[in-house]
C-alpha cells in the first residue's frame, strides 16, 4: 500500500472527495517524512509545520462539508525560497540578504493558497540562484536523494529533492536557464518551464519562469491548471487562455520530432545520457512520430554574451551592498559576477543583443519540428560540493546549453526521466513545444510516460 506521504495529488483529491483520507493524516505523514529524511537532504527552509496542520484541520471540516474551497484543497505543496510567501522572509539563497519577513503571496504562492493547497514551508536555493547546485552561503547543502555525494540540480534544489523523496506532490520552482529542468533531470522527476508569461510572476524578467515540479505529468497538469490564472501585477504576462489542462490524450502518429543531441556549446553528452535520449526518440518514432536529426543551436558567442550579461546585472545588485554584506556572498558567485564590473556600456549592449540572437537562431531552428527532444543536461548529476559540472567560475555555464535557449525564445520545455546510469543516477529528457503550446507538451510527455521502461522506486 502506498504511503500517504508518496499519493499524488489526485490520489489525495478522490480520496478526499470519498471521505476514505483527511488531510490532516495526509499532513502529519508527510510532516514525519520531512523530519525523517531532512537531517540528510536539507531540502527546506522556513518549514511551518503548525500552520500546516492548522491550515489541514481546516480542509479537512471543508471537505467533511463537501465545500473544497478550490482545486488543490488539503493537498501539501512546497514553494521555492525566491516565491514570495507572506510572513517569511526571502533570502535568496544567500547569507547577504536582508531577513524582513515579506508583505504578501507572489502570484504563484496566491493562486495555490486560494486554491486551497496546504504550504508546508519553502524550499532551498543557491545564491541569487545562478547556480545548478544546492549549494548556498545561507541553507545546508541540499543533497540528492538517489546518492547522498551528488547535489540535486538548481535553483530549485530543494523542490527536485522534495518532489523526489516524498514531501507532498506539488512543488513550485522557477526556471530562467534551466533552474526547474536541470533539477527535475538530476532528481528524475517531472519539472516543467511554462512559456514566459503563461504563469504570472513577481517580479517579471527577461527568461524567468515559474513551473510545477512533481512526480508525475498528470499532478504538473492539475497544477498548471491553477497557476496559469492572471494577475496584474506581471506586467510581461499572457493574456488568460481557455485551457483544458488535464486533457493529456494526443494522437503521437505524423508528428514531426527533431532530435537534438548538440546544442552547439559547453559539454557533449555523456554515452548514457545520449543512449537513453535516443532510445526515447525511438519510442517515439515506434509510436509513429517523423524523428529528425537537429543542427546544433547555439554558438558560444551567444553563450558567452548571456553570461556576461547575467555577471553585470548579478555585480549590480551585490556593488549596492554595504561591504561586509557582500563578502558573505558565496565566494564562487561573488567571483563571478566581479567579472562583470569592468565591462564598458558598449560591450554590455552587445552582450545583451546576443539574448535575441540565441532567440532567433532558437525559433528558427524549430519552426519546421512541432516538438523537439534533447537531454535535459549532458552529464548526471554532479558532486554535491561542487557549484557547477566544471566548478570554475570563467566557465560556470558549460551545461545550461539544452535548456537555456528556450528561456530565451520563451518556449515550453519540459525534463522527465528516460533512463538511469550504471550507478542508478537519474537521466532526463527535454520534451520542447512551439510558443504558447504548454498543453502539447505536457501531452508528449504524458505519452511518453506510458511507453517509457519501467522506472525504479523513489529514493525514499
Amino acid at each position: 500500500m502506498t504511503a500517504l506521504a508518496d499519493l499524488s495529488a489526485h490520489a489525495l483529491l478522490n480520496a478526499y472527495r470519498a471521505r476514505a483520507l483527511s488531510p490532516v493524516d495526509v499532513v502529519e505523514a508527510v510532516l514525519a517524512r520531512i523530519a525523517e529524511r531532512e537531517p540528510d537532504l536539507c531540502a527546506t527552509y522556513a518549514l511551518d509545520p503548525e500552520g500546516a496542520l492548522l491550515a489541514a484541520r481546516q480542509s479537512a471540516a471543508r471537505w467533511q462539508n463537501s465545500a473544497p474551497c478550490g482545486a488543490l484543497d488539503g493537498v501539501p505543496i512546497t514553494i521555492k525560497e525566491n516565491i514570495a510567501t507572506r510572513g517569511t522572509p526571502m533570502p535568496l539563497g544567500t547569507a547577504a540578504s536582508d531577513l524582513t519577513p515579506l508583505a504578501a503571496d507572489a502570484p504563484p504562492a496566491a493562486r495555490v493558497r486560494e486554491a486551497g493547497a496546504i504550504i508546508l514551508g519553502k524550499t532551498t536555493m543557491p545564491d541569487y540562484g545562478m547556480l545548478s547546485s544546492g549549494l548556498s552561503s545561507f541553507h545546508k547543502l541540499t543533497r540528492n536523494p538517489w546518492d547522498g555525494t551528488r547535489g540535486p540540480g538548481g535553483s530549485s534544489a530543494g523542490a527536485g529533492v522534495a518532489a523526489a523523496v516524498g514531501y507532498g506532490p506539488l512543488h513550485l520552482g522557477t526556471d530562467i536557464g534551466g533552474s526547474v529542468r536541470l533539477p527535475a533531470g538530476w532528481c528524475g522527476i517531472v519539472g516543467l518551464k511554462p512559456s514566459l508569461g503563461r504563469v504570472p510572476i513577481d517580479p517579471p524578467t527577461i527568461g524567468r519562469v515559474t513551473g510545477p515540479m512533481t512526480r508525475s505529468v498528470a499532478d504538473c497538469a492539475l497544477l498548471m491548471s491553477v497557476l496559469a490564472k492572471p494577475d496584474r501585477r506581471d506586467w510581461m504576462s499572457l493574456p488568460p487562455a481557455d485551457i483544458a489542462w488535464t486533457a493529456l490524450g494526443r494522437e503521437l502518429r505524423g508528428l514531426r520530432i527533431g532530435l537534438l543531441l548538440d546544442a552547439g556549446v559547453g559539454y557533449a553528452p555523456e554515452p548514457a545520457v545520449d543512449a537513453a535520449v535516443r532510445a526515447a526518440a525511438a519510442a517515439f518514432a515506434d509510436a509513429g512520430a517523423i524523428v529528425e536529426p537537429m543542427a546544433p543551436l547555439l554558438t558560444p558567442e551567444m553563450l558567452d554574451g548571456l553570461d556576461r550579461f547575467w555577471r553585470v546585472r548579478a555585480w549590480s545588485d551585490m556593488e549596492a551592498l554595504p561591504a561586509e554584506r557582500r563578502m558573505r556572498v558565496l565566494p564562487f558567485i561573488r567571483e563571478w559576477a566581479e567579472g562583470g564590473a569592468s565591462l564598458s556600456g558598449l560591450q554590455l549592449y552587445r552582450d545583451f543583443n546576443q539574448i535575441a540572437v540565441m532567440r532567433a537562431a532558437t525559433v528558427a531552428a524549430c519552426a519546421e519540428f512541432d516538438y523537439v527532444l534533447s537531454p535535459t543536461a549532458p552529464m548526471p548529476a554532479f558532486k554535491a560540493e561542487w557549484a557547477a559540472p566544471s566548478n570554475d567560475p570563467a566557465r560556470p555555464f558549460e551545461h545550461i546549453g539544452f535548456t537555456v535557449a528556450f528561456n530565451m525564445s520563451e518556449q515550453p520545455a519540459i525534463s522527465l526521466n528516460c533512463g538511469y546510469t550504471k550507478d542508478g543516477l537519474p537521466i532526463g529528457l527535454q520534451i520542447i513545444g512551439q510558443r504558447f503550446d504548454d498543453l502539447g507538451v505536457l501531452q508528449l510527455a504524458h505519452a511518453y510516460e506510458a511507453m517509457r521502461p519501467p522506472q525504479r522506486p523513489w529514493p525514499v
